[in-house]
């Protein structure tokens, strides 16, 4: 009997340049009292020219591999969650494939947006137990600046670059002897969701088979955040009540990094101290798919979680696509 997928090594990337809420204002009708009080955001990070998010993914890849203490040809699956691709084909996990030197095993993207990580976890899991990959290299990377309207104080300011990576393994047999199925350290389990009626309130308004052109992010802000507070606490609780827990159990929440008022209200709705939620918002704004993985690199290397805490990971995006993973570490 295959043991729950673990998560034995993480690591993240950001790029060097850091844009700050004043440096923006310069060029936009916003300002830094506006910025913060309305998302907490504070800075991002924004990757240079020649930097691709292959560049970044690649980097997070790396360390995480490292962080796992296991050779390239271990890996025998590349999943990469990005909405920001190098190239409308082939997939950006193809060419981290290539510039690993991994001459085994399969890699492909995974699309949901800023939910994009959680799919990928979910899909990660569901290869490792079904036998069909032992060790999944997971990213979630992110080039959102090259997709901006820099005109549109609406969006522009909410969103920025990186990476971030997990190395997912097949953990050992149980054969029954545990202490319980929610002590086991692991992958406890995921879930997924979307609602295609409400894909445009956040949107990108080009691509291949419509415009013949990239298209900038477009997006419903106040639609958008209620359908956030809604959906997340409901996909929350169904995390919890599968596994038979409660919000009390929880250690650390790890979640999407979109706003933080959302992630306020989203602590209130599950009676949780915001001291238990990682925050990365404030330094990183929003990365999509990479927000999650950065956030939780930053968690683990400086020592808030810890082995056997109970993780809970979750995120919404466009689509409407939303989903959770619950995780002992």
């Amino acid at each position: 009997m295959t043991g729950k997928s673990e998560i034995i090594g993480c690591g993240s990337y950001l790029p060097e340049r850091v844009v700050s809420n004043d440096e923006l204002a310069e060029t936009v009708d916003t300002s830094d009292e506006w910025i913060v009080a309305r998302t907490g955001i504070r800075q991002r990070h924004i990757a240079a020219d020649d930097e691709y998010t292959s560049d970044l993914a690649l980097k997070a890849a790396t360390r995480a591999i490292a962080d796992a203490g296991i050779d390239v040809d271990d890996i025998d699956l590349v999943i990469v969650a990005t909405s920001t691709p190098d190239k409308t084909f082939p997939a950006t996990a193809t060419k981290v494939q290539h510039k690993l030197n991994m001459k085994n095993g399969a890699a492909f993207d995974v699309q949901a947006v800023c939910s994009g990580f959680v799919y990928g976890m979910s899909v990660a899991d569901s290869f490792i137990q079904s036998g069909k990959a032992k060790t999944v290299l997971l990213i979630g990377a992110e080039t959102f600046s090259r997709i901006l309207d820099w005109q549109d104080r609406s969006t522009c300011v909410l969103f920025g670059d990186g990476a971030g990576a997990v190395v997912i393994k097949a953990g050992p047999e149980t054969n029954g002897q545990t202490n319980g199925r929610n002590r086991e350290r692991g992958i406890l389990s995921t879930h997924i969701h979307s609602d295609g009626a409400t894909n445009d309130l956040l949107y990108v308004d080009g691509g291949p088979s419509s415009t013949g052109t990239v298209g900038h992010l477009r997006m419903n802000g106040p639609e958008v955040f209620r359908h956030a507070v809604t959906n997340l606490a409901a996909i929350v609780h169904e995390a919890l009540d599968y596994n038979g827990l409660k919000a009390s159990d929880i250690d650390w929440l790890v979640p999407h990094q979109a706003n933080k008022r959302i992630l306020d209200s989203t602590a209130r709705k599950l009676g949780m101290s915001p001291d238990k939620i990682v925050v990365t918002v404030d330094r990183h704004a929003n990365t999509s798919a990479a927000s999650i993985p950065l956030a939780l690199d930053m968690a683990l290397k400086d020592g808030r979680i810890q082995r056997g805490d109970l993780i809970l990971m979750e995120a919404m995006g466009g689509g409407l696509t939303w989903g959770a993973a619950l995780v002992r570490w």
